[in-house]
């Protein structure tokens, strides 16, 4: 089973612990966890999660490369975490899930199951939040019409009190720390992946 984790910097997920052996990406913990539960399965079943996030990257950018880092890897299943970016250089929400939405379509229509993110909240930028509330719902409805799997990244991480990213997750009040990014893993992993492999296992 090919998985692709799809994105920005918030999934490249480097930080200052990188080389320290942690796992400081969520796609990294989530073939950790992944590893744990299979073994505890005693599961013959192998999974390979690919990162294919890039710095800065606009979801402009993901849609044009889709083929090459998605298709072409023969993948069975595509998480999409992205537009953060867009939200910073001012782009409209509405146009943001525009191109993601065409993103899940190329997904499903080439076959590969496709898994949408929320975009998490920030830390420090307070304007920068109701934009990404809008985009959200947006994602949501998106996920929701197409019968996909959503994952409320922005509640996983967020403090529920100011829906600003919460200070243990922030790292720089965009990027997360270590504990953020396997927040974020361990919150896909036991949303969707732990009954897929379940599933795969029997």
């Amino acid at each position: 089973m090919k998985i692709v984790a799809l994105g920005d910097s918030l999934t490249v997920g480097e930080n200052e612990l990188s080389d320290s052996g942690q796992a400081t990406s969520y796609p990294k913990y989530l073939e950790t966890l992944v590893e744990e539960h299979l073994r505890n399965l005693q599961s013959d079943v192998k999974v390979n999660v690919l990162n294919r996030g890039i710095n800065g990257d606009l979801t402009s950018g993901m849609l044009e490369r889709f083929s090459r880092d998605v298709v072409d890897q023969k993948a069975g299943y595509v998480i999409i975490l992205g537009g953060t970016n867009d939200l910073g250089w001012g782009f409209d929400p509405v146009t943001i899930s525009h191109n993601l939405t065409t993103i899940y379509d190329t997904a499903l229509n080439t076959g590969i199951a496709a898994v949408a993110c929320s975009v998490p909240s920030i830390l420090g930028f307070d304007a920068l939040i109701p934009p990404r509330l809008q985009l959200n719902r947006m994602i949501r409805t998106e996920a929701e019409k197409r019968s996909m799997p959503f994952m409320d990244l922005f509640t996983a991480t967020a403090d529920p009190q100011t829906n600003r990213l919460s200070e243990d997750n922030s790292a720089d009040g965009l990027h997360l720390t270590t504990k953020g990014y396997q927040q974020i893993g361990k919150y896909i992993f036991d949303k969707w992946l732990r009954a897929l492999l379940d599933q795969h296992s029997k």
